[in-house]
């Protein structure tokens, strides 16, 4: 075998070592802070506004699909089909109350029932995943079971127009938002500090 050969194959057999940031806690926080937010007013304690679009719109949204495009370049599905589906998930919900208020689409205000069965979709989605989350961290496992059951609750809470359940619903998602942020926040101290300081 000739030596440019040898060369060729060594090139080609050379191991590249990953020096990528970790995109999850920047997909754990666009999620976690934008659930906050919303559903601080779910829970009846502000009217929906332009903060609550906007983070949305950028921080739920861009922000999550960035995330699952840096964690398809790391080759991991699961965070590229959570983050980029949830970032997809903030912009239509955003279309959702935004397109109605809209002139050209003021006819086409989503009814209940169909926001429900959407409501309901996301949540079977996450319930899957949530499965996906067994054989990681516990934190992780928490996020996405509170956030199952929140789709449920608010598909359920719209379809009757149930503001009681809507209510319930809030409060379960703000635990949910504050779970995604321990997990977020935990994963950039204990890489900052190189041991495990926060327990996920």
């Amino acid at each position: 075998m000739s030596q440019d050969i040898k060369d060729v194959m060594s090139i080609r057999d050379v191991k590249i070592k990953d020096l990528s940031a970790n995109p999850a806690p920047l997909g754990l926080m666009g999620f976690g802070m934008t659930t906050v937010l919303l559903n601080i007013h779910n829970a009846g304690f502000y009217p929906m506004n332009a903060m609550i679009l906007s983070m949305g719109f950028f921080y739920g949204g861009i922000a999550q699909i960035i995330a699952g495009i840096m964690e398809w370049r790391k080759g991991n599905t699961f965070g590229t089909t959570a983050f980029t589906s949830y970032g997809l998930f903030w912009l239509t919900l955003v279309g959702i109350v935004m397109l109605p208020k809209n002139e050209i689409y003021a006819g086409f205000a989503t009814a209940s029932f169909p926001f429900a069965a959407y409501l309901f979709m996301w949540g079977l989605f996450t319930l899957v995943m949530f499965i996906g989350t067994l054989k990681g961290s516990k934190a992780l496992s928490v996020v996405f079971l509170a956030l199952a059951i929140l789709f449920f609750l608010l598909a359920v809470g719209n379809y009757p127009g149930n503001p009681a359940i809507l209510t319930i619903a809030g409060y379960e998602g703000i635990f949910t938002g504050l779970a995604a942020i321990y997990t977020g926040l935990g994963q950039v101290l204990n890489e900052a500090y190189g041991k495990k300081i926060i327990p996920l």
